[in-house]
């Protein structure tokens, strides 16, 4: 999916919020408070249903402004997050780079000195019972 900037992203989702709230205070007749807090119960899907548009013209702005609305709000948690997904991956190769090692290449360590890899025939493998003096 196409990486937006982050300013694009949060303008659009406070543009989509100021029009919701101007929206539904000037054609529901709701307080400022009352619009923004439908506007935002509307794009998050939460609809707790306690205001709900009567007039004709609010009905129908209201399924435009879902559609929006969502659509916008959808992108910025997208957004949000592929970013800490990149912070993610990002602290972990600097994390492998800074201790030296290759997480992906590691070969399986023996459980025990009595469990040692197989091998071929004509190699040979270390004692591991000799003790060094």
């Amino acid at each position: 999916m196409k990486q937006f900037n982050a300013q694009t992203v949060i303008v659009s989702l406070v543009g989509v919020l100021v029009s919701g709230t101007v929206f539904f205070h000037y054609v529901e007749g709701w307080s400022w408070l009352d619009s923004y807090f439908f506007t935002v119960v509307t794009i998050s899907t939460v609809g707790y249903g306690s205001l709900v548009p009567v007039t004709a013209l609010g009905k129908i702005g209201t399924t435009a402004f879902i559609f929006v609305g969502l659509g916008v709000f959808a992108v910025a948690i997208q957004q949000f997050a592929v970013y800490q997904m990149q912070k993610h991956k990002e602290n972990a190769e600097w994390l492998v780079g800074h201790l030296g090692h290759d997480l992906g290449h590691r070969a399986k360590p023996a459980a025990n000195d009595d469990d040692q890899p197989e091998t071929t025939k004509g190699e040979s493998t270390p004692d591991t019972t000799a003790r060094h003096s």
